[in-house]
């Protein structure tokens, strides 16, 4: 009877905690709409109350951590369009050369190589309006080139060697967005796969890299997550199942309403043997950070770089009517051996929170890595080999290597931000393109013999010169004219051939790739 009794009491409580909870949120409901009644009724100035919401919805999001956040039903296209690893569109890649559009690449099979476009070729028109030498800005090129599927786009077409106007009319199609930047041999028996996020495509995009490398005699890997963003959670571990045995943990969730859940590898057979290294960056984050989490708590490969961002909130989207859209953080990401990837932050303090990386860089983490300090209290072990790692935010690399602040001197960062490298990279191929086709059938010739005439190099100098861009001395020169010489050495490739032929040589000397190749070799 008093269990009985004891039961009543608790669920009596319990309706009653229920009711009070419902009470608050139905008063707070109705303040903020008789908040904006009022505003709207009687405020000075005419005011636009969707607008009104949307500044509150933000207000509110903006009061919680620093990746809660809202989208209204444009952005939300936007925001999702590269995760979902399509769009519609004609299918060609771009670059601006002064006022016109230059077809970089049409994707292959794509409507626009269908149809008989090709690199080189510039469009001067769509739907009989002119695009070129009327100073529109890309953002309204873009919004006049892609369009429903099915629709027939109408180019006017200008082709070197061609001497009247050329017209297509072009399909458009589903367009692929690939996660793979790169696949490539790094030597005889080590490829390189370098992805750019996590998408709803990238495990099969993985798989078809690695065995491409494999019928190339790829026995070790390089995964190269720098830049990498992230993306899903579930694509993130379907990809870490090609590389972990079934079974293996690979990460959990766990929020204040959201319970623990814990996702395992699925054992895929992509690469399941053979050494593996990982880079990482400071620019690496969320799904990424879980792929290199998971690697190195499962002592399946070694981590070469810089700590990573330290993105480990999960967001779950949630729709309203208008297709808007609140993507609120509902749960923490936590690595194999329990530590928690998100960095600290104060809530509300979004702009300090955006100051991390330059934080750590004025502090030397990025240069130095005696500056990093981590407490006893974030030491963890790996589940294998017993080896101590660290939480606090991030993934740290077993192996650290500093930012090569010499890398980009003075002057060639601001001949790349003017843009003066990629105009005369366009201008250079649509003199030379055929000729350098001709000449260099295979990449591997090109790599080994190819050298940028001291002509273009003299140009982009002095197109430096007429905007007023000067050498601090004569090292900044110097180093300049090399950073100049590879980054265009490295764009003529991608126009060739593809980004695996430009990573190859911008890659050609770099720190990381270089470690990595060390460890995987055995030096």
């Amino acid at each position: 009877m008093k269990r009985l009794y004891f039961l009543i009491l608790a669920i009596t409580a319990m309706m009653q905690v229920q009711a009070q909870a419902q009470k608050a949120f139905d008063n707070n409901l109705r303040k903020l709409g008789l908040s904006l009644a009022y505003i709207q009724s009687y405020y000075v100035d005419q005011v636009d109350g969707e607008k009104a919401v949307e500044d509150a919805i933000i207000g509110m999001l903006g009061k919680l951590d620093p990746h809660s956040s809202y989208t209204n039903a444009k952005e939300t296209l936007k925001v999702n369009e590269p995760l979902q690893g399509s769009f519609d569109g004609i299918g060609v890649q771009f670059n601006m050369l002064e006022d016109t559009v230059v077809v970089i690449q049409a994707v292959p099979k794509g409507p626009s190589a269908k149809a008989g476009i090709l690199p080189g070729d510039r469009i001067i028109s769509v739907a009989d309006t002119a695009i070129a030498g009327v100073k529109m800005s890309k953002e309204e090129i873009m919004r006049r080139l892609r369009g429903p599927r099915g629709s027939i786009a109408h180019f006017g077409i200008r082709r070197e060697g061609v001497g009247e106007t050329l017209f297509f009319d072009v399909r458009r199609d589903k367009i692929p967005i690939n996660s793979v930047d790169a696949a490539y041999m790094v030597t005889d028996d080590i490829g390189l796969v370098r992805f750019n996020n996590f998408a709803q495509n990238t495990r099969n995009e993985i798989v078809a890299a690695i065995d491409t490398l494999r019928s190339r005699g790829m026995k070790n890997l390089i995964v190269d997550l720098t830049q990498n963003g992230g993306g899903y959670l579930q694509a993130a571990a379907e990809v870490c199942s090609e590389f972990l045995p079934s079974g293996d943990l690979i990460v959990y969730t766990q929020g204040r309403v959201f319970p623990r859940q814990d996702y395992f590898s699925s054992g895929g057979n992509a690469f399941q043997k053979g050494k593996l290294v990982v880079l990482v960056d400071e620019f690496s984050a969320s799904a990424a950070e879980i792929f290199a989490g998971a690697i190195q708590d499962q002592d399946r490969g070694t981590i070469v770089g810089r700590r990573s961002f330290g993105k480990g909130l999960v967001q779950h989207p949630y729709f309203m009517p208008d297709h808007s859209m609140i993507r609120l953080t509902v749960a923490k990401y936590y690595t194999p051996s329990g530590r928690c990837i998100q960095k600290p932050y104060v809530k509300g303090k979004k702009n300090e929170y955006d100051m991390d990386v330059i934080n750590r860089f004025n502090k030397g983490e990025l240069t130095n890595a005696d500056s990093i300090h981590f407490p006893d209290s974030l030491c963890f072990k790996t589940l294998r080999q017993k080896r101590t790692v660290y939480g606090g935010g991030g993934i740290m690399p077993d192996i650290f290597i500093p930012l090569d602040t010499l890398r980009n001197p003075r002057m060639f960062r601001q001949i790349s931000a003017k843009n003066i490298l990629i105009n005369a990279n366009l201008r250079f191929m649509d003199k030379n393109r055929s000729e350098l086709t001709s000449r260099y059938p295979r990449f591997d010739e090109y790599l080994r013999d190819y050298q940028v005439p001291d002509k273009v190099i003299e140009a982009i100098f002095a197109e430096a010169g007429k905007q007023g861009i000067k050498a601090v001395d004569e090292k900044d020169r110097k180093d300049s004219e090399a950073r100049v010489r590879m980054l265009l050495k490295a764009l003529i490739a991608r126009d060739l051939w593809d980004m695996s032929e430009y990573f190859a040589v911008i890659y050609q000397d770099d720190e990381m790739v270089r470690k990595a190749v060390e460890v995987l070799s055995g030096k």
